[in-house]
């Protein structure tokens, strides 16, 4: 049995492309694997606090020198560090906005990228310490970007999976859903063939 986490990032409840990937995800994912269990962060509903000094000092300080702030921010933090450790496939849904991420999801990322945890720093570089875990991101952009210099999307996300061990990482792509004529209907289509290989 494998577990899922499932990160939502899209201000949108309704009418979100990224949201409607995920939903059709999970069906088809909890159709193939039944006795998978399938966790959901919802980074809109429940958004995590930018880095800031009191999650520095919870990572940081010695327990005993920690204000209750800090203590807070370091219970949150590990408690978003230890969901992602306990999955064995973790899945992104990001909207593009602005040619990049939701800041909600760049927050999550700041609370599980953990020196000692996530990844370590070694005498020849660091290294992460995820391996033998699959990520899927389903993103859904307004244009199209696809492996074009204003997509800061896939190789930021690359470069952060890869940093902290996830190597296995596969993107769909729902590209030009805010242009006209066939580009939305077109682009959905692509994303759903893409995702029914997925299970």
């Amino acid at each position: 049995m494998s577990r899922v986490l499932i990160i939502e990032s899209s201000a949108r409840q309704q009418d979100s492309v990224s949201r409607q990937l995920t939903q059709t995800f999970t069906q088809q994912w909890q159709a193939a694997h039944p006795g998978d269990s399938i966790t959901v962060r919802d980074l809109a509903r429940n958004p995590v606090p930018h880095l800031d000094a009191n999650l520095l000092g919870g990572w940081m300080k010695p327990a005993e020198q920690r204000n209750a702030a800090e203590q807070d921010s370091l219970q949150r933090s590990n408690e978003l560090t230890e969901e992602l450790l306990a999955a064995d496939v973790l899945v992104m849904a990001a909207p593009m906005y602005n040619f990049a991420i939701p800041s909600t999801l760049k927050a999550w990322l700041d609370h599980v990228l953990r020196a000692g945890v996530t990844f370590k720093y070694t005498d020849t570089g660091p290294q992460g310490l995820l391996t033998g875990k699959r990520a899927y991101v389903l993103t859904a952009r307004g244009g199209i970007y696809a492996g074009s210099a204003a997509d800061h999307q896939e190789p930021y996300l690359r470069q952060v999976m890869g940093f902290i061990g996830i190597h296995d990482v596969e993107f769909i792509h729902a590209e030009g859903m805010n242009l006209g004529g066939d580009f939305h209907e077109k682009g959905l289509n692509q994303a759903n063939a893409k995702l029914s290989q997925v299970a």
